[in-house]
């Protein structure tokens, strides 16, 4: 004869078990502070390093519509970097061919040309197969949100997940942008 208990604990098992393996899953996904960039002038920016504060990815081209953005992308580093924001632009030569310079000509546009001193990255692919981790963990993280034009900004929380997203449109100095970053910051 069966026993109800033997029954219904059977059911409930056969009714969990998918749920372990997804929340398993869940637990083991990387955040972004896995992740890493060469450095435009040597080194190596570890996002690792940054744990618990808030990064601002952006992806850059110095002969786009856009490239005046680096001088909004530098008020908000000083403005915020201080309390802890760490803003990294990523040159990439994806979209429109707009970034075929050399490492001295990319520091030269956004150094000399709109001021900007926040970390610049190495140039990469930021889409497709070839797109560099970060850019391929963002895709996974929030499917349809990648950059589809230079000059995408995303805000990675204090957790390490990405708590904004913004098309190239959205300027540094956006409201929503802003606040995004202001509610990841330490109080002070």
């Amino acid at each position: 004869m069966i026993d109800r208990r033997n029954v219904l604990t059977l059911l409930a098992a056969t009714l969990t078990t998918p749920a372990v393996p997804a929340l398993a899953q869940q637990m083991s996904r990387p955040t972004a502070f896995a992740f890493s960039f060469a450095g435009l002038d040597g080194g190596n920016i570890r996002l690792a390093n940054h744990t618990g504060k808030p990064i601002l990815i952006v992806n850059t081209a110095s002969q786009c519509g856009y490239t005046p953005q680096f001088a909004g992308l530098q008020e908000l580093w000083k403005r915020y970097g201080s309390r802890g924001l760490l803003i990294i632009g990523v040159p990439s030569n994806d979209f429109g061919g707009q970034e075929p310079g050399t490492p001295t000509e990319i520091m030269q546009t956004a150094n000399h040309r709109y001021g900007a001193n926040f970390p610049l990255a190495a140039k990469v692919v930021v889409s497709g197969p070839d797109a560099h981790p970060f850019y391929k963990w963002a895709a996974v993280e929030r499917p349809g949100a990648g950059p589809r034009w230079n000059f995408h900004k995303f805000i990675i929380g204090r957790n390490g997940r990405i708590v904004g997203s913004f098309p190239a449109a959205v300027d540094p100095m956006d409201p929503d942008l802003i606040a995004t970053i202001e509610r990841e910051l330490p109080a002070i």
